[in-house]
């Protein structure tokens, strides 16, 4: 095995191939499910913590017949508040992006606008920013993951299916690529 990427002849880069495929198949969906675990202990000033809140989405979003590939992005529509809160929206987007439709990813990277709906007034923004995306193919899907699913799931009294349950849906989403 080389120690420095210019040295990498046909069968390092097999070896390393087969490892990365092994490593999506199993890994990658279990780290999913690991990351959506970190939201558990942040409120950030809500009625429910951020797992319970993506845990409601996915539940609303099941509950509405959704595909797996839009179930899993209400799971994970949050999931880029572990890492920073103003840009969780394309940091999930982009985790997503190698496996879902252009179509959920633009939801979820945008997802944020199309809930400054509800609140931008009382933060001094406009609250119509989501007209900026009406002719976009995707919009309808934004409008259904956010009215639907996300502005919806804070209640923390609301009966959410358990992480466990979306375990095989995250699973099948996340460990075959797209594009």
């Amino acid at each position: 095995m080389f120690t420095d990427m210019r040295q990498g002849g046909r069968e390092d880069w097999k070896v390393i191939g087969a490892a990365h495929w092994r490593h999506q198949q199993t890994g990658a969906p279990m780290q999913i499910m690991d990351t959506l675990r970190r939201l558990e202990p942040m409120e950030l000033g809500f009625a429910a913590n951020q797992l319970t809140h993506s845990l409601m989405a996915a539940t609303l979003a099941r509950r509405d017949g959704a595909s797996d590939e839009e179930v899993v992005a209400a799971l994970c529509h949050d999931i880029g508040k572990v890492l920073s809160i103003p840009n969780h929206g394309p940091i999930a987007a982009e985790m997503l992006k190698p496996y879902v439709s252009d179509d959920i990813y633009q939801a979820i990277y945008w997802h944020q606008d199309f809930q400054g709906a509800y609140y931008y007034e009382y933060l001094g923004k406009p609250s119509d920013l989501r007209e900026n995306f009406r002719k976009e193919s995707w919009f309808a899907v934004a409008e259904k993951l956010v009215d639907r699913w996300d502005a919806p799931a804070f209640d923390p009294d609301f009966a959410v299916d358990p992480l466990e349950s979306f375990e095989d849906q995250v699973v099948r989403v996340f460990s075959t690529p797209k594009r």
